[in-house]
């Protein structure tokens, strides 16, 4: 018995002496706390960006299919001098501009109204209704909207046409148009801008408004100088989520867009036919590019000052 309450009593000690040392040192509690989430941040994704720029310098032997570790830029002239590769990127980043702004103008009232006017049973409603697609399948989403969207002129139309068919109105082509994509992604993102707007409305004191209401400001002078501003980081936020997630994404363009994306191409040199897997790591480079631009222009905006 005196025994364990010895063993016991040691480990208490130790345990007080660690503790010490920790409350003495707080940089080592933060490096110790933080270490490895930074360590398996480093490795897997910093790491494979690194690996992804090496091989963007690299070719790919017309003989032998293999990779020549050679450094060269034929790779990134060849997506200068081709006009192809410019006009698909202009189409990718250009809906995903499209994407973002339509998703901000939908987002933004919704999640107003979800932070400020709704009570706790509407809020966890609305909740519920944003965060049911996430539930299912991504493909399930895409073949859902592209039921919605079909129409083959064979008495087999989807959804919509159908439905404007039933109160005579004229019938619309959006099937494998940009049109379509601009809807679908629209769709696809929108809880991710959602989420964060409303995190930063939420925060929002009411004084804060109470304040500009008593010094004479108009609810639109009040929306433009005081709620805009403080859920900028917010909108910031959601816009990364939409603007990235549409610049990668490759399958909902294949499947109800019928049109190339930047996506698609690299999927093509990746596990198509050609396995130029250094043109598709070079071509990777310009969503890249495209959000370290945007990230810049917001950061100078002063949208992350408040995040």
């Amino acid at each position: 018995m005196s025994v364990d309450v010895a063993r016991a009593g040691r480990r208490s000690t130790a345990r007080l002496r660690v503790s010490a040392v920790f409350w003495r040192r707080p940089w080592l509690r933060a490096t110790t706390l933080l270490g490895p989430a930074v360590g398996a941040f480093l490795l897997v994704y910093v790491a494979a960006l690194a690996v992804l720029l090496l091989s963007a310098f690299w070719t790919l032997d017309p003989f032998t299919g293999e990779i020549v570790h050679t450094w060269g830029l034929d790779n990134f002239r060849t997506l200068w001098n081709e006009p192809t590769y410019w006009r698909i990127a202009g189409r990718t980043i250009g809906l995903a501009a499209a994407v973002t702004v339509t998703d901000v103008v939908l987002a933004f009232p919704f999640a107003y109204y979800m932070a400020r006017i709704a009570g706790p049973r509407t809020r966890t409603l609305l909740f519920v209704l944003v965060l049911m697609p996430l539930w299912s399948s991504y493909l399930a989403r895409i073949y859902s909207w592209r039921l919605i969207l079909s129409h083959d002129g064979l008495n087999q139309d989807g959804a919509l046409n159908w439905s404007l068919a039933k109160i005579g109105l004229p019938q619309q082509n959006w099937a494998f148009t940009s049109t379509a994509m601009w809807i679908v992604f629209s769709y696809i993102w929108l809880p991710f801008m959602i989420l964060p707007v409303y995190a930063a409305l939420e925060r929002i004191p009411d004084s804060f408004i109470e304040a500009s209401r008593d010094l004479g400001a108009r609810n639109s002078t009040t929306f433009r100088r005081v709620v805009l501003p403080l859920a900028l980081p917010g909108v910031i936020a959601g816009s990364i989520f939409t603007f990235s997630l549409t610049l990668g994404d490759y399958i909902a363009p294949s499947l109800v867009g019928n049109t190339q994306f930047i996506g698609n191409v690299i999927y093509r040199n990746v596990l198509g036919l050609t396995n130029n897997i250094p043109f598709a790591a070079a071509y990777a480079m310009v969503p890249l590019a495209a959000m370290a631009i945007y990230l810049v222009a917001a950061r100078r905006a002063g949208a992350f000052e408040a995040l």
